[in-house]
């Protein structure tokens, strides 16, 4: 084997890694090494801080920072791939801090109107839901909720016009033919007001369903 083989196969593995979609640096895995530890630095020593009623939300980081970059690059990038990275933070986080009611949930997705999803191409809340019931087994509900309603961008409304822009948003989809037996957890990217959430269990316990509470990736709200 001639001596130059091994360092010209080291140059064209570089150049055929993908870039870290924050730093543009080459990586073999989905995100670089620096940009992942920032990233980690967002977590929540306690994700269960507001896991209280009337609405108990489950949160892996504190919306800022890098997560905040995250969040972005998956929404607006292009970037489905740090979804299912997050999602399985999340799962991991909920295995390591289980709420103590130890309940098996039906995991469902916040979804998206068709007009949004058709554009995006995919449901944010739906990878990251994905990736968190392979991590924690639970079962997956990803039609259980319809959103019938195109609503405008929620974060230039105050918390009351959240609520109204959010009046009749869901319906219950195909998932739910057949009342499920298990509470529901809902999973988002983002908690903030709590207003979609409220407006997807409004809709769930009006038809018989309870809801275990909201898994989120980030959170932007305080401990109440």
């Amino acid at each position: 084997m001639p001596i130059w083989t091994q360092p010209f196969k080291n140059l064209l593995n570089l150049f055929l890694q993908p870039n870290c979609p924050f730093c543009q640096r080459p990586t073999a895995n989905e995100i670089c090494l620096d940009c992942g530890r920032q990233l980690q630095q967002c977590h929540l020593a306690n994700p269960q801080a507001l896991w209280r009623q009337p609405l108990p939300v489950f949160a892996w980081g504190s919306y800022g920072g890098m997560l905040k970059r995250a969040i972005a690059a998956i929404k607006y990038d292009n970037h489905p791939e740090i979804g299912r990275i997050l999602g399985q933070y999340l799962g991991q986080a909920w295995l390591s801090h289980p709420p103590e009611d130890n309940s098996q949930p039906i995991v469902v997705p916040i979804p998206l109107h068709k007009t949004k999803l058709k554009q995006r191409g995919y449901n944010q809340a739906q990878l990251i839901a994905e990736s968190f019931c392979l991590v924690t087994g639970l079962q997956l509900r990803p039609n259980a909720l319809q959103r019938s309603k195109q609503t405008t961008a929620q974060f230039n409304l105050s918390p009351t016009e959240r609520q109204q822009n959010l009046t009749d948003a869901f319906t219950l989809g195909s998932d739910f033919r057949r009342l499920p037996k298990s509470p529901i957890l809902l999973v988002d990217d983002i908690y903030t007001t709590g207003a979609t959430a409220r407006a997807a269990i409004a809709i769930l316990e009006k038809g018989g369903i309870k809801v275990h509470g909201l898994a989120a990736v980030a959170t932007a709200a305080k401990s109440r």
